[in-house]
């Protein structure tokens, strides 16, 4: 308050000096001088605005004076950010390095299985049993389900029984081909009888042949009633229920299998690419091939290139390709969407930088260079290859230089920063 004691002291002084001052007028313009009790009236009436003026004096005294007192430092920092200059710039650095870079094709595809087989029954008959689950993996050969196995015994027996009839025939009939052999080399039965038996013996022979293809066949029949599988697989939803009849005409079959090990990613890619790709194929190399999840993210299985289509879409401008894949992880479904990256080259002793310092301006791409000074040099680059989360540099940044990978907007050729590495520490330490 002692400011504020001061203030209103201040304004009374004023109001004083304001009176004397109008009676010096008067005098030097020869006017009447006023009584002092006239002046006392005026100051009277003028009074009150010197009080408000006082009273507003006092107030910006006292505010004045708490902020001193509080140690506000705000007038201290300004004056010491006039005096030092502009303040340094933080910004997230890195390394150029030299290395090798892998140069991949990308392309889109699925996974189709190396084999799918549609299971159906051979025979006609009614489905008595099924031995698989759904989804279960099964080995070739593996019993899956069984036909009511009775009719085609009954064949069996049929055949059989025709076949033991006519060997008995073919029997009697070789034994009466030898008594005219003998009666015919004593002139006691004509040439012609003894070729008619020859005759019957060679067609009764045909007719055991004959019978014995029916008795192979009602065995055949016999074992298409054990319906087995015809590769390594997994095994799809059942199609068909215990209880129905099973035709060799249906078109869904009992169960599909699709083979996963190995299994194939067919993907395509530009037309363009094509003869980097056949150079390649044409010196025997196995070209590696990775599919990788929808977004790219998670490498699901390493294969290796197996063929290439013999024609490229024209509606597209592609061509297919065909990699085989061991999916010993079971990492790889059938139809699955995958993204397929096929190494072609790779690029060796290259300058490598983050693609967080590579910037663009209408003219070229630059990257700011952290100098021995702390300041910071915008330089042209010239981009060979990206590849993930790095870039591979033809010309402009040398491996060892620290170049800027955030906090790039607000920098000049020249400003000062305050560097560190992407792991927090500072750069260079």
């Amino acid at each position: 308050m002692r400011g504020g004691a001061l203030t209103f002291r201040t304004g009374i002084a004023l109001a004083d000096m304001h009176v004397c001052h109008t009676q010096m007028k008067a005098e030097r313009n020869n006017l009447p001088l006023v009584s002092s009790s006239q002046t006392l009236n005026s100051s009277a009436r003028r009074w009150p605005w010197i009080a408000g003026i006082a009273a507003i004096l006092m107030l910006i005294g006292t505010v004045t004076l708490r902020r001193i007192r509080s140690g506000n430092p705000q007038p201290a920092i300004a004056t010491r950010q006039r005096t030092a200059g502009p303040q340094a710039i933080p910004v997230v650095t890195a390394m150029a390095k030299s290395g090798a870079m892998k140069v991949y094709l990308n392309g889109l595809g699925s996974v189709v299985p190396y084999n799918t087989i549609t299971v159906k029954s051979r025979v006609d008959g009614q489905l008595v049993s099924v031995l698989f689950k759904e989804g279960q993996t099964v080995s070739s050969s593996e019993l899956l389900a069984e036909i009511d196995p009775r009719p085609f015994q009954v064949q069996l027996a049929q055949a059989e029984g025709q076949m033991a009839r006519d060997q008995a025939l073919l029997v009697n009939a070789k034994l009466d081909l030898e008594r005219y052999r003998v009666l015919f080399s004593q002139d006691s039965v004509p040439k012609q009888q003894l070729d008619t038996q020859e005759s019957l013996v060679r067609q009764y022979e045909g007719v055991v042949r004959a019978d014995q293809g029916q008795v192979d066949n009602a065995k055949l029949q016999l074992t298409y009633c054990h319906i087995t599988a015809p590769i390594s697989g997994r095994l799809g939803l059942r199609l068909v229920d215990v209880g129905n009849m099973a035709h060799a005409s249906d078109t869904n079959g009992l169960v599909v299998i699709t083979q996963l090990q190995p299994i194939t990613v067919v993907f395509a890619v530009p037309e363009d690419n094509l003869p980097e790709i056949l150079k390649n194929v044409k010196t025997g190399q196995k070209l590696p091939v990775e599919a990788y999840d929808r977004e790219q993210k998670r490498r699901l299985a390493t294969g290796a290139l197996a063929s290439i289509d013999n024609q490229i879409d024209p509606n597209t401008g592609t061509i297919k390709l065909k990699a085989v894949f061991a999916n010993t992880d079971s990492e790889l479904f059938p139809n699955q969407f995958v993204n397929a990256r096929l190494l072609v080259d790779t690029l060796h002793a290259v300058t490598l930088v983050p693609n967080a310092a590579i910037q663009h301006s209408s003219q070229s791409a630059f990257v700011h260079v952290v100098k021995a000074d702390q300041s910071v040099d915008a330089r042209n680059v010239e981009v060979k290859l990206t590849e993930g989360n790095e870039t591979a540099i033809a010309k402009g940044v040398n491996p060892g230089e620290i170049v800027v990978t955030d906090g790039v907007d607000k920098l000049q050729p020249g400003t000062k920063v305050v560097a560190r590495a992407s792991n927090g520490t500072q750069a260079g330490s």
